[in-house]
């Protein structure tokens, strides 16, 4: 394993491309999880697994030690730069035509690589292709396919109105497509999910790099938009299966999370949908977000007190 520390994208240039797949995981105190991702990703027949560590403190780096591949190279940050920015700089060091980003609590099965290839290059339209993403209990996980969550669908959505997409579907459509029958092949979708992701190098350097101003969640949604914009295609494969144990890497820091996911919400909201929602219209809905985000806040810090209490009490 190829070993570079504290290395920033200031340091690294784009290699010439070449016809195969390099996978870029980033990194944040994942476990045992990141060396059950990567040896997943071997058996994948993968070109390349570049690892991006946004300083972790946990033993996800020394089970990574254990696995002997010259195909695995870290790269160590000196500090968390976040998703989008670890993204980049994974992509700088990678050299194929095909670039899978993917979270570190994924685990991807042994055809799940191949299917996805032969997907992303069966049309020159196509710019990025995901798979069917599943809990551990093998049910589908929401995110892997789904639309562009605007205001208003999240609005929809944050009330419960989606239930009534059955009588006015135009209307309280759900952006969330995982309770649709799952399709019999490829289709075409608004978005992905950042956890897994196909990517043609050509498209990326049409299309540009990850945003790094966001700091996590949110980032795969503006690539997805700004993909589209370019006239991408997108789309979910539901042949290739991969699990992932959502959240695992955020037990810990749930309110940290959820600060950067609604923060994350605000840019998206503001970057897309401007036009759209002006004024007042848009100061409602920064309202709206910042609102929900003090009633996720509150619920997690009430049930953290309310575990506290029970332990002490044992």
């Amino acid at each position: 394993m190829a070993w570079i520390n504290g290395r920033t994208r200031n340091h690294l240039m784009p290699s010439e491309s070449y016809l195969g797949c390099d996978v870029v995981i980033v990194n944040y105190n994942a476990g045992k999880l990141l060396a059950d991702c990567v040896l997943s990703a071997l058996t994948a027949n993968v070109t390349h697994i570049i690892i991006v560590d946004n300083d972790s403190t946990d033993d996800s780096l020394s089970y990574l030690r254990a696995i002997k591949s010259e195909q695995i190279s870290l790269l160590a940050n000196d500090k968390n730069l976040g998703f989008a920015a670890g993204c980049n700089i994974g992509y700088a060091r990678a050299k194929s035509d095909f670039i899978l980003f993917l979270n570190p609590d994924c685990h991807l099965d042994e055809n799940a690589v191949a299917t996805l290839i032969k997907v992303l290059q069966s049309s020159p339209t196509i710019g990025m292709v995901g798979g069917l993403l599943t809990n551990p209990d093998g049910s589908e996980q929401q995110g892997g396919r789904r639309a562009i969550p605007t205001p208003w669908r999240s609005f929809v959505r944050a009330f419960g109105l989606h239930h009534l997409a059955q009588y006015y579907p135009n209307l309280f459509f759900d952006f969330h497509l995982h309770k649709q029958a799952l399709p019999s092949h490829p289709i075409e979708v608004e978005a992905i999910s950042g956890a897994c992701m196909l990517v043609k190098r050509e498209a990326i350097d049409k299309v540009g790099l990850w945003d790094e101003g966001y700091f996590l969640h949110c980032e795969d949604l503006d690539w997805c938009m700004r993909f589209r914009q370019n006239g991408w295609k997108i789309l979910f494969v539901p042949d290739a299966k991969i699990t992932h144990a959502l959240g695992a890497c955020s037990q810990s820091r749930k309110i940290f999370v959820e600060w950067h996911k609604h923060k994350g919400m605000i840019r998206f909201y503001h970057k897309f949908f401007k036009q759209q929602y002006p004024g007042p219209l848009m100061t409602l809905v920064i309202i709206g977000v910042s609102l929900r985000f003090l009633l996720v806040a509150g619920y997690v810090s009430g049930q953290h007190l309310l575990n506290t209490l029970k332990n002490s009490l044992k």
